[in-house]
């Protein structure tokens, strides 16, 4: 196995741009790595597809991981489902009211996990799956294909499930993650990943400074237990109105209708157009601090933000650095939330014969000042 971390500059021209190594704390994982030509490097674990770094440059060149996660393998494996550092989600990404849906006139009924409800699909995710992993290449990228072949009736849900998740590295500094499925019967699926974002790197404290645009007018307006209610309402004169830029902090404790049932962002934002066949620019995010920049494109409907208000602060990640709430911002790309409830949503009802396609870009950069 490889060790890039430990090739010399001269070796780096000659090593394959996708590697992968076994962790030593945890031999039945492993982990791989992408890499292209400015240096910039996306690592990731078989089991749950987990991004445990996205190593970026700041406006001085120096390299950064950009996402929150564990130290060590392990504790990916054995503690990750209470936050997501980094997984795949799925079958159903976000909650599901009573933990239960219909089909066909069929009720189905899921393991309740978060109250009455099913967060996430329930437990037995694909944040906890092994993924069979297949390193190719392309035309300025370098990626991977994960695959998974989900039984029927897992998590409770309809259909024998295959899935393809690819990600792809390009020379751009741009991630793109691919999203493909099938069934054998009707259900309903929603995907995403739940990536923790802080752009300032290890150590730089919460994300309070960092500044965020979005591209939309409405939000999923939800319940005190992040149920959507099926209305989409304005986000205007709310804390949730960052069509013009706000720092994230700025108004994460201001209180008012749209925050008082939620821990700082834990809310659904819509885009006007529904689902595209392209992706558009959807999230602008940038550190005022470092100088480094992201860019969401998606195909989704939706993103779901969530400052990370409940985690625990009693896991580290590698530095050391002990994970604070709000020292992260996930950015969910994804369909609704209970969507199977709210014929107004866009559908995520998969039937057999069809086909799921999804796409989500991390475009990353640096500003000057």
């Amino acid at each position: 196995m490889i060790r890039l971390a430990m090739l010399s500059a001269v070796a780096l021209l000659w090593a394959p741009a996708v590697s992968a190594q076994i962790r030593a704390d945890a031999p039945d994982i492993r982990e791989y790595t992408l890499r292209n030509a400015h240096g910039m490097t996306v690592r990731f674990l078989d089991r749950g597809g987990v991004i445990t770094a996205i190593e970026t440059p700041d406006r001085q060149g120096r390299l950064a991981n950009v996402v929150l996660g564990y130290g060590s393998a392990s504790e990916y494996r054995d503690k990750n489902s209470k936050n997501g550092f980094g997984a795949l989600i799925g079958r159903y990404a976000g909650r599901i009211k009573g933990a239960r849906f219909a089909v066909g006139g069929r009720e189905y009924r899921l393991k309740a996990n978060d109250g009455e409800n099913a967060l996430h699909g329930g437990p037995g995710g694909f944040d906890v799956q092994r993924w069979a992993v297949a390193p190719f290449s392309g035309k300025g990228f370098d990626g991977a294909r994960l695959t998974l072949d989900s039984a029927d009736g897992s998590q409770g849900f309809p259909g024998r499930l295959r899935v393809t998740v690819t990600y792809r590295l390009f020379a751009d500094d741009r991630f793109q993650i691919d999203y493909d499925a099938t069934t054998t019967k009707a259900t309903h699926v929603n995907f995403t990943n739940h990536s923790y974002f802080n752009l300032g790197g290890p150590g730089s404290g919460t994300v309070s400074g960092q500044r965020m645009r979005i591209a939309a007018t409405r939000w999923a307006e939800a319940d005190q237990a992040g149920i959507p209610t099926g209305r989409l309402a304005p986000v205007a004169g709310t804390p949730l109105d960052f069509r013009a830029e706000h720092a994230i902090g700025e108004r994460w404790d201001a209180g008012g209708p749209a925050m008082t049932t939620r821990g700082g962002y834990n809310h659904g934002w819509a885009f006007e157009g529904g689902v595209t066949q392209a992706p558009r620019a959807v999230l602008w995010l940038r550190d005022p601090g470092s100088g480094r920049t992201l860019t969401v494109e998606t195909t989704e409907p939706s993103v779901v933000i969530y400052t990370g208000d409940y985690i625990d602060g009693k896991d580290s990640d590698a530095a050391g650095n002990v994970i604070h709430p709000r020292d992260g911002i996930a950015l969910e790309t994804q369909h609704f939330a209970d969507t199977p409830h709210h014929a107004n949503f866009p559908s995520t009802l998969l039937e057999p014969g069809k086909r799921l396609r999804s796409t989500t870009i991390w475009r990353f950069g640096v500003h000057a000042n």
